[in-house]
């Protein structure tokens, strides 16, 4: 069930047994007219997917979950959705966590860690339709298992709170949704969600690598530029990163 503020901010849910996977889903409803502030979630997926097309396991007891928004900003903007979703789902799994919420960080662009370890991923997809922006945020995240053969660790929410549950998340995290969105809708709203973000970053101030279409590129991670990119200082000079894979330290 959705939070009382989602609720209250017009947020609707739809829950799905088994589906291909809920980012479909959503294609699928918007295809047929909805008008967005949709959440659909789905018990188990059979074909779920992360960022550049990979497999996305999805056993029962996860959070498999998309929210479809109609027209919610500029086409430039669509980007910072991530570091605002990235933010409502480290507010969501922090108050069901209790002490352990210490170990949380997001990872740049769109995870959360535990410990260290993969417990979540985001996913977002846009397209210009009848000329506005829909966009569909795809969020997973390891409650109950997590996969072990990923290229990057990974860990579950109950190894830590064992009674971390589907719907306690997803109620916590469409509320969180709903406050952070309303705070980056406001003018000049990415100054203060940047600010959160950076506040939770993983691996800030340290020497990361980031795997690039043309090759691996290392750096310290300084920060994030006024529309979100990656701020990395190299031996060559201060780079501005869209987007890539970040690993933490230099290239094996």
């Amino acid at each position: 069930m959705l939070g009382e503020a989602a609720r209250a901010a017009g947020y609707r849910l739809v829950v799905r047994d088994e589906v291909a996977s809920t980012m479909d889903e959503a294609r699928r409803a918007l295809e047929q007219g909805e008008p967005g502030k949709l959440w659909i979630v789905a018990r188990s997926q059979h074909a779920g997917r992360g960022r550049h097309g990979r497999q996305w396991g999805s056993p029962p007891g996860n959070l498999y979950a998309s929210l479809l928004l109609t027209d919610p900003c500029e086409p430039a903007l669509a980007p910072q959705l991530g570091f605002v979703a990235g933010l409502a789902l480290h507010d969501a799994a922090a108050g069901l966590l209790g002490p352990a919420a210490s170990g949380l960080r997001l990872k740049w662009p769109n995870d959360l860690l535990l410990g260290g370890a993969k417990t979540s991923g985001l996913l977002l997809e846009g397209e210009s339709r009848g000329g506005r922006l829909n966009v569909i945020l795809g969020c997973g995240v390891n409650i109950a298992s997590c996969p072990s053969d990923t290229p990057y660790p990974a860990t579950y929410l109950k190894a830590v709170a064992p009674e971390a549950s589907v719907e306690a998340l997803l109620g916590a995290l469409s509320d969180a949704w709903a406050r952070r969105f309303a705070v980056w809708s406001q003018p000049g709203g990415f100054g203060p969600t940047r600010a959160a973000w950076l506040e939770r970053a993983a691996f800030l101030g340290e020497t990361i690598t980031i795997r690039l279409p043309e090759g691996p590129l290392a750096g310290i991670f300084i920060g994030l530029d006024p529309i979100g990119r990656l701020e990395l200082e190299t031996e060559a000079g201060r780079r501005l990163i869209d987007a890539g894979d970040l690993f933490f330290g230099r290239p094996a």
